[in-house]
């Protein structure tokens, strides 16, 4: 489309399944462009500290407020998105071992031939989850840290079992989720969105964020094993009157 605004995401890699069925609705609907990169947050996070160009950044709310205090991403414009949970997953057809309590978990995990988890937001508890319960050392030669999705070294059989966010385990074909891990040890990674200081485009920008809270948008959260985050009020506004809000606000 010609003269069409075009708006630059900086996405963290565990939003991409979300992400590339998002664009095309905002595309369609408000006429605007999106150049989306995904990669991994501390990719992300480096990229723009050291000056990146972009619009608005989708990263895990932590990285995202330490990147506002830098002055990096325009303070107060952080808005929670999704809320992701980390799962347990094993290659397709495989049996799926019990994860329903804290002990059973750890069984499953002393008994794996291995185990994956990304060296990621959620790969970073999971090392620290292996420490809480006493197993670091026993399971340690067993481990493998992965760049990719870690469903996709479990489906390729490189890893027995594996564990991240849901959200980047359920678009894995040859991966099957086993479940979330036991409330008592889960983790919630919250993923939000924020401007850039100062951005040419901060009017589509801020369009781009607040369509992320349209119910058609939060559906798809949903289905893709999240939950959605909880939009400031004006945000929420904005989303109230849905004809008006797909004719395009600033």
């Amino acid at each position: 489309m010609a003269g069409a605004i075009q708006i630059r995401v900086l996405s963290g890699g565990a939003m991409k399944s979300l992400m590339l069925e998002v664009m095309p609705l905002f595309e369609r609907a408000t006429g605007s462009k999106v150049d989306i990169k995904f990669a991994l947050t501390s990719v992300l996070t480096r990229e723009i500290e050291e000056g990146a160009a972009f619009d608005v950044a989708l990263l895990p709310r932590p990285d995202l407020d330490l990147l506002a205090h830098a002055s990096k991403v325009a303070a107060g414009t952080q808005t929670d998105i999704t809320r992701s949970a980390v799962g347990f997953c094993v290659k397709a057809g495989a049996m799926k071992p019990d994860i329903d309590s804290v002990e059973a978990l750890k069984r499953t995990l002393l008994n794996a031939r291995s185990i994956g988890y990304s060296d990621g937001p959620s790969g970073a508890y999971i090392a620290e989850l292996l420490s809480r319960l006493g197993i670091a050392d026993q399971v340690k030669a067993k481990t493998r840290l992965t760049s990719r999705l870690v469903a996709e070294i479990v489906a390729e059989g490189e890893a027995e079992v594996g564990m991240q966010q849901i959200v980047a385990i359920l678009p894995v074909k040859g991966a099957e989720l086993v479940g979330p891990l036991p409330s008592e040890l889960q983790n919630i990674i919250i993923y939000a969105a924020g401007l850039a200081p100062g951005s040419a485009e901060s009017g589509a920008a801020r369009t781009f964020i607040a369509f992320l809270a349209m119910p058609e948008v939060v559906s798809l959260i949903r289905a893709k094993g999240m939950e959605p985050g909880n939009p400031p009020v004006e945000i929420a506004q904005m989303c109230l009157s849905h004809r008006a809000f797909l004719r395009g606000l600033p």
